[in-house]
C-alpha cells in the first residue's frame, strides 16, 4: 500500500525508539496498532457497502431484464394453435362460399404457378425491329399556289401576277 521496504522501517523503528523511548514504545505501538485496525475495519466496512451497492444494482439490472422476458414470453403462453385452426374450421363449415379462400394444406397449391424452366439449348427468336411506318399526310382541300401564281403584296395593294409591275 505504501510501499515501504525493510531498510525504511529499521529507520522508523530506531527514530521512533530514541524519539518515544523504550519504556513507552510498547504502549504506543499498541495504540498504533488499534488505530490500524479500526482504519483496517471501516476501510472494509465501505468496500464492503460498495460491493452490496454494486450487487443491487445489478440485481436491479437483472429483475428488469427478467421482467421484460417474462412479458415477452406471456405472448407464447397465450398462443393455441389448434384453438386457431378449430377457429378456421368452424369459420369455413359455417359459411363455405366465403370470399376468402381457406388455407390449403398441400404446398403445392398454396406456391403459385411459375413457368418452366427454360433448357439450356433454347433459342430466343431474334425479331427484327418494328418500323413504324410514316404517318400519312392530310390532304389539303386546297391547290398549292406556283410560283407564277403568286400574288405579291405592297405597301400600295396586291398586284396580280403577270402585270409586271
Amino acid at each position: 500500500m505504501f510501499d515501504i521496504g525493510w531498510s525504511e522501517l529499521v529507520v522508523i523503528a530506531v527514530v521512533a525508539l530514541i524519539a518515544i523511548g523504550p519504556k513507552e514504545l510498547p504502549a504506543v505501538l499498541r495504540t498504533v496498532g488499534a488505530y490500524m485496525g479500526k482504519i483496517r475495519r471501516m476501510a472494509s466496512e465501505f468496500q464492503g457497502q460498495f460491493q452490496e451497492a454494486m450487487r443491487e444494482a445489478e440485481m436491479a439490472d437483472l429483475k428488469k431484464s427478467v421482467d421484460e422476458m417474462t412479458d415477452a414470453a406471456k405472448g407464447f403462453t397465450d398462443f393455441d394453435p389448434l384453438a386457431s385452426v378449430k377457429k378456421e374450421v368452424d369459420s369455413f363449415a359455417a359459411d363455405p362460399l366465403a370470399t376468402t379462400p381457406p388455407a390449403s394444406a398441400s404446398p403445392e397449391a398454396a406456391a403459385p404457378s411459375t413457368p418452366a424452366p427454360m433448357s439450356s439449348d433454347a433459342t430466343i427468336p431474334q425479331s427484327s425491329p418494328a418500323i413504324a411506318p410514316e404517318a400519312p399526310q392530310p390532304a389539303s382541300e386546297t391547290k398549292p399556289e406556283t410560283a407564277s401564281e403568286t400574288k405579291t403584296e405592297t405597301k400600295s395593294g396586291t398586284i396580280p401576277p403577270g402585270s409586271g409591275a
